[in-house]
């Protein structure tokens, strides 16, 4: 099965989103790219035009105009404008994808619970790129022990950093520690981004406390954080565990841990490269989990499956 799709938000997350499209999926077939700037002053949309995909530049007008060519959109847009266009996507009958901190259909990590929101809702968030990174990481230490407590610290490079991040950094710590509990699983959660200006480029690096019951099985938890990191892999291949889960040492904690310990995980993404430099890792997993996504989505079984009028190839 395959699925048309639209892509509102022609910007370096929309355009990096375009070429991954284009590059390596069967599933979704990429029909316009839509912004609200002329062709010419919208790099996004040249790229478009010059990879033949239609455009248009009447925003959600070009949306509503050419709805019947559509199963999905990808909204790669600000919180501000998603929060606009929901409720025209859903008049429409349109399954949105939501890469934008709006959230306001249900936080969706793709190999976490993809499959228990999809047949709840027409809009999905992505949630956050930390998100992405690291709520795999907590539920797959939960599955095997409750998480107590989840804290995630998320390094990025600064020149990937742009200003939407910037302006949005207490909306990303709030959202991404909603997720560790909502998605990951943990009782309780928080998060830490840093931007780092190290020259060249640092990768995007993730630092994962889990606490958990001290009798825990270490091993089957690193079992479990094992088999996520391969599915995760399927959809970012630069998805690395560096660190494997390890016991923190009391010596270094600054409370009493009772009867619990605390797990440490680290990871590192990679970004493909399509569009993004490869130390954009915090851009790159938020495209590659939209389009995972997408796609999981294009396999659901006909019967089962969100979207009105998929088509066989």
């Amino acid at each position: 099965m395959s699925l048309d799709a639209a892509i509102v938000g022609p910007g370096n997350i929309g355009t990096d989103l375009m070429y991954k499209i284009l590059d390596r999926s069967e599933d979704i077939d990429l029909q316009r790219m839509v912004g609200i700037f002329p062709v010419e002053e919208s790099e996004g949309l040249q790229a478009a035009v010059e990879q033949g995909i239609d455009v248009g530049t009447e925003g959600i007008d070009s949306i509503e105009e050419h709805a019947d060519e559509f199963d999905i959109v990808f909204e790669a847009t600000s919180a501000g404008i998603h929060e606009q266009h929901a409720p025209v996507y859903e008049d429409l009958g349109l399954f949105a994808i939501d890469l934008t901190p709006a959230a306001i259909g249900p936080y969706t990590v793709p190999v976490v619970n993809l499959d228990d929101v999809i047949g709840e809702t027409q809009n999905i968030n992505m949630v956050t790129c930390g998100g992405q990174a690291t709520i795999p990481l907590v539920h797959a230490v939960n599955r095997v022990s409750n998480v107590e407590y989840a804290e995630m610290i998320s390094h990025i490079a600064s020149k990937s950093a742009g200003p939407g991040t910037r302006g949005n950094i207490d909306k990303f710590t709030q959202t991404t520690a909603a997720g560790l509990e909502e998605v990951g699983g943990a009782d309780d959660g928080k998060a830490i981004i840093t931007l780092n200006p190290a020259e060249p480029p640092i990768m995007m690096r993730n630092t994962v406390y889990t606490m958990v019951d001290e009798n825990t099985d270490v091993d089957e938890v690193r079992d479990s954080v094992s088999r996520i990191e391969a599915d995760v892999q399927t959809y970012v291949p630069g998805y690395e565990v560096t660190l494997e889960p390890t016991v923190k040492d009391q010596d270094d904690v600054a409370f009493d841990l009772g009867d619990s310990i605390i797990l440490t995980t680290m990871i590192e993404v990679e970004g493909e490269g399509q569009h993004l430099p490869p130390y954009a890792g915090n851009l790159d997993i938020m495209t590659s989990a939209a389009l995972g996504a997408a796609e999981r989505i294009a396999q659901q079984p006909v019967d089962a499956s969100p979207i009105g009028g998929v088509s066989d190839d």
